[in-house]
């Protein structure tokens, strides 16, 4: 008989250059990893394929609750990368209520690319929304790297095992 577990992520907090910033956001939407995948036909073969041949633009989204300073001159400027942080808190559940819990951490190199000036309604807060552009990701669970990919460096990492390491050695990079 199969052991049932059931994961939980409900909450989460996030950091700029180490700077944390608790309640500031309502929701963070993280880039996807999207593999590009090409089109190949040949003679010969009874049908289509893809395969991989790179990936597409990371882009996520920070929901912010309010305007704040600080954050607001980071978000403004265009020309700098930043170091985002998610943290959260994976809680596994098994027949006999919550079994453990381990974090859930997400580290990435942004630019956000669009400065909100705020969307304004009579008696509810603000709304900001800010874009960002990401060339490097990385995700982590407990103490285990999950996925690692940095565009400026040609690496992609999946549970540690480096699946560019050819691919940088056959273009002398």
């Amino acid at each position: 008989m199969a052991k049932i577990e059931i994961n939980r992520v409900t909450n989460a907090n996030i950091y700029i250059n180490g700077n944390n910033l608790l309640g500031r956001a309502d929701e963070v939407k993280l880039p996807d990893v999207t593999a590009v995948m090409s089109e190949h036909k040949a003679l010969g073969m009874v049908g289509k394929i893809e395969l991989p041949s790179g990936f597409d633009k990371l882009e996520g989204e920070i929901k912010w609750n309010s305007i704040y300073r600080d954050v607001a001159r980071l978000v403004a400027n265009p020309f700098r990368s930043l170091q985002l942080q998610c943290r959260s808190n994976i809680e596994v559940y098994g027949s006999g209520g919550r079994v453990t819990q381990q974090p859930l951490v997400t580290f990435l190199t942004v630019t956000f690319k669009k400065n909100p000036m705020g969307t304004f309604k009579q008696n509810d807060n603000v709304e900001l929304a800010a874009t960002f552009s990401a060339t490097y990701i990385k995700q982590v669970i407990g103490s285990e790297d999950v996925l690692e990919l940095d565009y400026m460096a040609n690496i992609f990492r999946v549970g540690g095992e480096d699946l560019l390491a050819d691919y940088r050695a056959n273009i002398g990079g």
